[in-house]
This record gives structure tokens, C-alpha cells and sequence, in this order.
């Protein structure tokens, strides 16, 4: 992999120049780097990812937190469906020790990554394999802010992160059209972007302050 960048696409929405110019002088070292994108629910923070990767396309990987989510299984056992997608349902602890194999991953060594997959709402383990000459890693989630638990080792495992911020109503109107697209019904995508994303995304904006760069855009 070299240092070259590409050129966005048009199916991309373009990333300003002055955050491009901000990571382009983080590689110039040539050794990895981590950076966090972090943000409320439909705020824009997998679409960030992929316009990076698509620009950063020779030496850079997505590796999102969303593959830590716990079976439905265990949401269930533990009385946590109905939240799904708050702090408590994820393997915090696994996303932790993931971000220190990346710091530390052997030269002949691939690591495997969790996915999230929306149309089954199940992760999928090893479905990502990160390789070892990738200069970048893109992580992208809504707790990589906290101060608690394992989660308030996430920000020294960066080597920064940028908060995703968005016109509240246009990331509510996203969010509905995003459950509705997974099979939700009106009513019941509305209901749950009220109950369950809205008080997350309270919590996560209340981490703002710690970011790094705030990433303020109007992409779809």
C-alpha cells in the first residue's frame, strides 16, 4: 500500500479539504494510525467512514464498534431487546481488546473483526479481516467518548476522534427511514427512534466536548 490518495466518487458525499489535509499530515509518518469517528444514531458516522475509505482507498479499512453488539440471544436473557443499541448492550470489553491487538498486530498477522448486519440485526464474528500494511483504520461508533467501564479506555487507544454532528431533525427523519427500510412500519420506526435512539443520542452528545475535531457536515 502506498501514500497516494484517490479521488472521491460522486456516490460519495465529498469530505471538506481542511479535515483531508488534517489526516493527510497524521500519515505522514508512515505508521498506523486509529481514528475514531463517534456521533449519535444517524448522525452520518458509517457514511464519514466510507467517503475516508473511499478517498484513503489503498491504505485504509473500516472497522466499525457496531460488530460488538450482543446476540439478540443475549439481549434477550438479559432483559436488554427493547434497548438494544444502548452502552449495556455491547461487548465494550471485546471492542477494547480488538483496539489493542490494531496498536500492536504483527507483521505476517491478520486480525478478524466482528460485523453488524442490519438486515439479519445480528453481528457476524471474523467477518472482517484487517491486514497488516493497512495504515489507516477507520473506527466509527456511538461510544467511543464515554468516561465509564470499558468504554473510557476507547480515547487513549485513538489516535483521535472526531465527533459527527447533524441537524437534529434530519438525523431523526434518517433514522425512521433507516428502520422503516429494515422492516419496521411507520409508527413503530418512529417509536422506537423516540424510546430507545433519542435518550442514546442524549448520552453521546453529552460526550461531545471530549472529541478531538468536530465534524460538522450535512451529508446524506
Amino acid at each position: 500500500m502506498s501514500n497516494d490518495v484517490a479521488v472521491s466518487s460522486s456516490a460519495v458525499p465529498a469530505i471538506p479539504e481542511s479535515y483531508l489535509v488534517r489526516l493527510r499530515e497524521m500519515l505522514k509518518g508512515g505508521s498506523r494510525k486509529i481514528i475514531g469517528l463517534v456521533g449519535p444514531p444517524g448522525a452520518g458516522k458509517s457514511t464519514v467512514g466510507l467517503a475516508l475509505r473511499e478517498i484513503f482507498s489503498d491504505i485504509s479499512q473500516i472497522v466499525p464498534m457496531d460488530g460488538f453488539h450482543l446476540a439478540n440471544v443475549e439481549l434477550a436473557r438479559l432483559g436488554r431487546a427493547h434497548r438494544k443499541g444502548a452502552p449495556d448492550t455491547f461487548d465494550s470489553a471485546g471492542y477494547v481488546d480488538l483496539l489493542k491487538r490494531l496498536h500492536s498486530q504483527a507483521a505476517d498477522e491478520i486480525i478478524y473483526a466482528p460485523e453488524f448486519r442490519r438486515e439479519i440485526e445480528e453481528p457476524i464474528a471474523n467477518a472482517i479481516p484487517v491486514f497488516p500494511e493497512t495504515q489507516l483504520v477507520i473506527t466509527e461508533g456511538n461510544y467511543l467518548l464515554l468516561d465509564h467501564g470499558h468504554w473510557a479506555g476507547i480515547s487513549d487507544l485513538l489516535d483521535e476522534i472526531w465527533y459527527v454532528d447533524i441537524d437534529h431533525s434530519i438525523r431523526r427523519e434518517r433514522l425512521v427511514k433507516r428502520h422503516m427500510h429494515f422492516g419496521r412500519s411507520q409508527s413503530a420506526a418512529e417509536d422506537w427512534v423516540a424510546n430507545t435512539d433519542e435518550p442514546n443520542a442524549v448520552r453521546i452528545e453529552a460526550t461531545k466536548h471530549r472529541a478531538d475535531v468536530l465534524f460538522n457536515w450535512e451529508g446524506e
